[in-house]
């Protein structure tokens, strides 16, 4: 690993780290979240098409896609968990995987809420859709294994596995309406090409998907302090901690 990365290996500087940078990730949320949401649910124009039903995109796609991104986030630790033995990564797996879980399930409740209208059923075996829902299977797996070893050492190696492993699944939720015919419409926002979105939509848009990608940090890193302080409960450190805020 780099050297600049080593001190923050271990957990009292993670856990100082955590504390500066949570409020700081929380403000930026709230405030990409409500313009975001406010701009998107309100002042963004009708779609000529879908009518206002269109509005879920402004919490289906941020969150459909941030739940790949949550994904990738927790694979990449459970990686360095893996191949470095740092047991700050498998605590930040375990931190991510529930908030992951939950976008993932929210992705697929507004997407079905969306589907109805637009399909006439709230649920049809699309590879995107089903693929987004193994997606979901893989966050519970990876939060299963995390809780079901007292062994932690043991439960972060298996579920660092499979969440490595799992990452096979992501580019098939990104490209499956490519690869595949399917009911699911393609990638409304592109990066090589003009976007098929205007701007009044785009740009409420592109702040949800922003501000759900700063919400993901902030909500894992305020999970992150209490699996430190958990894994570490014993140490000197978080025993001045809980003294130092009244706790016996």
């Amino acid at each position: 690993m780099l050297k600049w990365l080593h001190p923050y290996a271990e957990p009292e500087r993670a856990y100082q780290v955590a504390v500066k940078l949570q409020f700081w990730f929380i403000g930026l949320a709230l405030a990409l979240v409500a313009v975001g949401t406010t701009w998107g649910l309100i002042f963004a124009p009708t779609d000529y098409q879908q009518g206002d039903s269109y509005r879920i995109i402004f919490v289906h796609v941020p969150s459909a896609s941030m739940s790949m991104v949550a994904y990738m986030s927790m694979a990449c630790a459970a990686f360095i968990g893996l191949v470095w033995k740092v047991k700050v990564a498998d605590w930040a797996v375990a931190s991510i995987a529930p908030v992951g879980a939950v976008l993932t399930l929210i992705a697929l409740v507004t997407g079905a809420t969306w589907g109805k209208p637009m399909w006439g059923t709230w649920w049809v075996w699309d590879a995107r859709l089903t693929s987004e829902l193994v997606l979901l299977f893989l966050y519970l797996g990876v939060i299963s294994l995390y809780a079901s070893f007292e062994d932690k050492v043991l439960a972060a190696r298996a579920a660092g596995i499979l969440a490595i492993v799992g990452v096979i699944n992501i580019p098939i939720i990104k490209y499956s309406v490519d690869w595949w015919s399917s009911l699911h419409q393609p990638s409304t926002i592109k990066i090589t090409e003009k976007s098929a979105m205007p701007s009044e939509m785009l740009i409420p848009l592109l702040l949800n998907i922003f501000g759900f990608g700063v919400l993901i940090i902030a909500i894992s890193t305020i999970r992150f302090k209490a699996e430190v302080l958990a894994r570490n409960s014993m140490r000197p450190w978080v025993r001045e901690l809980a003294k130092a805020q009244g706790i016996k």
